[in-house]
């Protein structure tokens, strides 16, 4: 009996396994040279040296000078997301140790890891305490130590801060440390000046749409002036966004022409035509209008920070309001962004906001 109920149960399950084996044998076979693996343009289009990286002029010789010498000092890089720090660290930690070294020579940590106290003791000073030696094959002079990656350093506790100071110091011989955060002030001051500090500047417009047209170019998107200069724009500074929006802005259209309208339905941006409209019921002076409005553009799933930051612009640079007017209106606008942080209703913040603005304009005084 049992001789039975196993019989059926090996017969279903071990042709099937085969069938698979040899599916993925023949797909390994032929198809594995000839399809490449999907990788995010973002990655794909990383600086492979430091002569690759954009806009960071200072950075970059200072970096090629060390990397003549084969030797670097501790670093410290902030300014930014997206602007290349990350890239740039490891673009010179490539042509420091070439290809078949670098992992045995660098250790990346990032904010998603742990890096509380206990890991700076215990994994960043064993690996820093590791002597590095061994020659690179292509006969390069190879610097005899290895580089420590802490990525969003400001992130870090400031006991753990307080941690790596003593192990940076010890282990000067051995190891370098380069610390990269988006916030200076939140590093301590023992180790910033453990560390030779460099800024990180937003790129240029004119940088930000040469890189965009070439990844276009690379490929084969289709795209107008006018969407480059908007994807510049909504992107500020940010390099990384600006390309991740291209690229969902392609698999969107599939191979049509992308536009300026498409950029903006992939920012989460509010078109300027509801913006003028929320600003022209305000004027009006009806609450009835504003409350209908304010309800549509929730239900139509608009970002109200997103809107915040767009009116906050809209209301400084333009010249129909008095300076009173303004000062009022932006410190609302400051107070709301705070409550949304916090995690207060948006709808209940919309309406407050509107209602401000409302008395505003319709009291001149």
């Amino acid at each position: 009996m049992q001789a039975f109920l196993k019989g059926p149960s090996a017969i279903s399950t071990k042709p099937p396994a085969a069938k698979e084996r040899g599916a993925a044998g023949a797909a390994g076979s032929s198809g594995e040279g000839k399809r490449l693996k999907p990788i995010p343009w973002v990655e794909k289009y990383r600086p492979k040296n430091v002569d690759e990286v954009a806009f960071q002029d200072e950075v970059v010789a200072v970096l090629k000078k060390s990397l003549e010498g084969a030797d670097l000092p501790n670093l410290l890089f902030y300014g930014p997301p997206g602007t290349g720090k990350t890239s740039t660290i490891l673009a010179a930690a490539r042509e420091l140790y070439g290809p078949e070294l670098f992992r045995q020579r660098v250790l990346e940590l990032n904010a998603s890891d742990e890096r509380g106290i206990q890991v700076i003791r215990e994994k960043v000073k064993a690996f820093a305490q590791l002597t590095a030696s061994g020659s690179r094959s292509d006969g390069k002079v190879c610097p005899p130590f290895k580089i420590v990656i802490l990525d969003e350093a400001d992130s870090m506790t400031s006991a753990a801060q307080a941690a790596l100071r003593r192990t940076m110091e010890k282990e000067s011989k051995t190891t370098r440390f380069c610390l990269i955060c988006n916030y200076i002030s939140r590093i301590i001051e023992p180790l910033t000046s453990r560390c030779s500090k460099f800024r990180f500047k937003p790129l240029s417009d004119k940088i930000q749409q040469q890189r965009l047209l070439d990844v276009s170019e690379k490929e084969h998107v289709k795209i107008s002036s006018e969407a480059v200069s908007y994807l510049v724009k909504v992107s500020e500074g940010d390099l990384r966004k600006a390309i991740t929006f291209l690229q969902s802005a392609t698999r969107l259209m599939g191979g049509k022409e992308i536009t300026e309208k498409i950029v903006t339905e992939i920012a989460g941006v509010i078109p300027k035509e509801t913006t003028d409209e929320l600003l022209s019921v305000c004027r009006s002076g009806s609450f009835e209008k504003l409350e209908a409005l304010a309800k549509n553009l929730i239900n139509e799933g608009y970002a109200v920070a997103q809107l915040v930051n767009q009116l906050h612009d809209t209301v400084v640079e333009s010249e129909d309001y008095s300076d009173k007017q303004k000062s009022v209106i932006v410190e609302k606008l400051a107070e709301v962004d705070k409550c949304l942080a916090d995690g207060a209703d948006e709808y209940l913040q919309l309406v407050s906001l509107c209602a401000l603005v409302m008395q505003q304009l319709t009291h001149n005084t």
